[in-house]
């Protein structure tokens, strides 16, 4: 297993994967060294994201290899339909699965996604549209729905 660690808006960002594909990409809140090599299984992945941050990047196209059970591959693979720019609810996803009283047991699974970012999790809000539950935290949440918005929002000062 390669790891590498490279910088991003919301911090430092961990990458782990081999030749099957991305394990885990996560934001960490704690100081590492940024890498100064990246490991050639993990190139395309650090080139991928830094597009998504500057904006030039709204689809993954990484071969990826998440570890979870068969239902939280299921989850992850509904979370890869939400389109960049749009949002859905956990009770819709749940609908999608076919099982509308999975809504906890999606939200659990939302919550143990593996590749943050790629798999866009933060796409998923509560039914009233508030940002609700995130394992990266509320602010980066935010600050992903926002960059992805196609209404960008000026600040006035």
């Amino acid at each position: 297993m390669e790891t590498c660690y490279i910088n991003s808006p919301l911090g430092i960002t961990k990458i782990e994967g081999d030749e099957n594909g991305i394990t885990s990409v996560s934001v960490l809140n704690t100081e590492e060294t940024v890498s100064d090599v990246i490991p050639e299984v993990l190139e395309d992945c650090v080139f991928q994201l830094k597009e998504y941050f500057e904006g030039n990047r709204k689809q993954f196209s990484l071969k990826l290899n998440p570890q979870g059970t068969p239902f939280q591959n299921s989850v992850w693979e509904a979370l890869l339909t939400i389109p960049y720019g749009k949002t859905t609810s956990y009770l819709s996803l749940s609908k999608q699965l076919g099982d509308v009283k999975a809504i906890r047991a999606v939200a659990n699974a939302n919550g143990k996604n593996p590749l943050w970012i790629i798999v866009p999790c933060h796409r998923v809000i509560g039914s009233d549209g508030s940002l609700t539950g995130y394992a990266g935290g509320l602010h980066r949440k935010k600050w992903l729905i926002e960059h992805e918005s196609p209404y960008k929002q000026q600040s006035l000062f």
